[in-house]
C-alpha cells in the first residue's frame, strides 16, 4: 500500500487597489494592504517614469503618447 502526502493548499489573498479599485488575486501576503497600487495607477501618478513601449501604451488607450522622431 502506499501512502500518499497531503499537498498544501496556496493561501491567496484578495487584495484592491487604493486608488482604481481594481481587484487582484495573489499568493503573497502584502504587508500594507491598504497602501496597494495597480500598474495602471502608479504611472497615472507618475507619467514621467513611464518607460513602456509606445505599442503597449496604445493597446492599453494611454492619451499622451509622445511621437518618436526618426
Amino acid at each position: 500500500m502506499r501512502m500518499r502526502r497531503n499537498r498544501r493548499e496556496k493561501m491567496t489573498y484578495n487584495l484592491e487597489c487604493s486608488i482604481t479599485g481594481e481587484q487582484f488575486v495573489t499568493t503573497a501576503k502584502a504587508p500594507n494592504p491598504k497602501d496597494l497600487l495597480s500598474v495602471k495607477a502608479y504611472y497615472e501618478m507618475h507619467p514621467e517614469m513611464d518607460d513602456r513601449p509606445a505599442i503597449i501604451k496604445k493597446k492599453l488607450g494611454v492619451t499622451d503618447i509622445p511621437e518618436e522622431k526618426h
